[in-house]
């Protein structure tokens, strides 16, 4: 493995959602329904943008087997009738926050942030965008698993509705920051600069997840989240 690899996997274990109070507080059963509703609400504003950073890390691509690799992410977040933010909402619903609502939210400052923060690393070189894509996609399938854990044992949550989106995550996530995985390292290989422009949008883009968080926490008054 490239030497530089290990810097990135650095920053996302030193940045890892898991480690945000938000969602140790979601595992430990300490969040309301009010509090799942309200992070339901502003996470949709990103997760339904999710598919768009794909598309424009494709568009910016020169390659073909990557482009090929993003098309079929891009396929899975918006294909079909249980396309990803279709998923989400079908979650939503089920801790007290209906469409209307969700679709309709307005977004805090710390989810705003976010969405800037993916709009313009996706937007710019595309090996620093899919290193951002990587940067949320690889923590996934642990996040997810977490989050299923914590429905069904603390918050008594168990239907198809609840956990659908997590468990989809679970699996094809794990998928897909392997292969951006692959791609990134042989960009580093072949060019041993890129590792500063890498690590650097690895870390806004773990920094744009945990603000979202934040938000979320400064919204609701969970004061252990918005101390940290």
């Amino acid at each position: 493995m490239n030497p530089l690899w290990s810097d990135i996997e650095a920053v996302i274990e030193k940045k890892s959602l898991l480690k945000h109070p938000f969602y140790q507080a979601w595992t430990a059963g300490t969040l309301t329904r009010e509090d799942l509703a309200h992070y339901a609400r502003q996470y949709y504003q990103q997760e339904a943008r999710f598919p768009r950073y794909v598309s424009a890390v494709h568009s910016n691509c020169p390659d073909l087997k990557t482009r090929q690799m993003l098309l079929e992410n891009l396929t899975h977040e918006e294909a079909g009738a249980d396309n990803h933010p279709e998923l989400w909402l079908r979650f939503a619903s089920t801790v007290g926050a209906d469409r209307a609502s969700v679709l309709g939210a307005e977004a805090h400052a710390g989810t705003a942030k976010c969405v800037a923060a993916f709009d313009r690393l996706s937007r710019g070189s595309w090996q620093a965008g899919l290193a951002a894509l990587y940067a949320y996609e690889a923590q996934q399938p642990a996040v997810a698993k977490t989050k299923i854990e914590g429905l069904k044992t603390k918050y008594r949550l168990d239907s198809a509705d609840a956990l659908g989106f997590f468990a989809v995550h679970e699996t094809v996530d794990a998928w897909h920051s392997a292969s951006e995985k692959r791609v990134l390292v042989e960009q580093l290989e072949r060019d041993p600069a890129l590792g500063r422009e890498l690590v650097a949008a690895v870390s806004d883009a773990c920094d744009a997840l945990n603000a979202l968080l934040d938000g979320v926490c400064e919204a609701r008054g969970i004061m252990s989240c918005a101390a940290a």
